[in-house]
């Protein structure tokens, strides 16, 4: 592992620690050349296989990147952070790699996607899904919020009465 500040590979772990659920590591290092401190992530290498069929039937191969870039446009000036999008992102792989072997469809990616989205901002939701099933009218987009506030209504739990015990 090169040193950031001086490109050295003489370093030393001084502490190891299970992240992120246990599918990775974190290390802290010292530079044995500058002595300055850094830290590193270690994951399993899984090499992805999966071919994500477009829409026009191309094939190409899974980009994590693709994911990310949609969340974070679906996600522009709300309040959610790069973090919140890369945990939503890993949420959609485990869900694309728990069911699928070698194919996924992007329509089934969005849907992921959306089911996730939908769970984290409703805002979010809709922008990334006015794009995914590319509303030709006013009237389908319409639809989708109307369908998004009347789950919203039914998700807020009822409130207590005032006088139960």
């Amino acid at each position: 592992m090169l040193c950031p500040s001086c490109k050295s590979n003489d370093n030393k772990v001084i502490d190891s620690r299970v992240t992120e659920g246990g599918s990775a590591i974190r290390r802290r290092r010292v530079c044995q050349g500058c002595n300055r401190r850094f830290t590193t992530k270690e994951r399993v290498e899984e090499e992805v296989r999966l071919t994500v069929i477009k829409a026009n039937g191309q094939r190409v191969p899974y980009n994590r990147e693709n994911v990310v870039n949609g969340v974070a446009r679906a996600c522009t000036k709300l309040d959610i952070g790069e973090e919140q999008v890369l945990e939503l992102v890993d949420r959609v792989e485990e869900d694309i790699f728990a069911h699928h072997d070698r194919e996924v469809k992007t329509e089934q990616i969005g849907q992921y996607v959306g089911a996730h989205l939908r769970k984290l901002n409703p805002v979010a939701y809709v922008r990334f899904m006015s794009v995914h099933r590319k509303f030709a009218t006013v009237d389908a987009f319409i639809e989708e919020i109307s369908d998004v506030r009347e789950r919203e209504a039914h998700d807020i739990p009822a409130q207590q009465s005032l006088f139960e015990g």
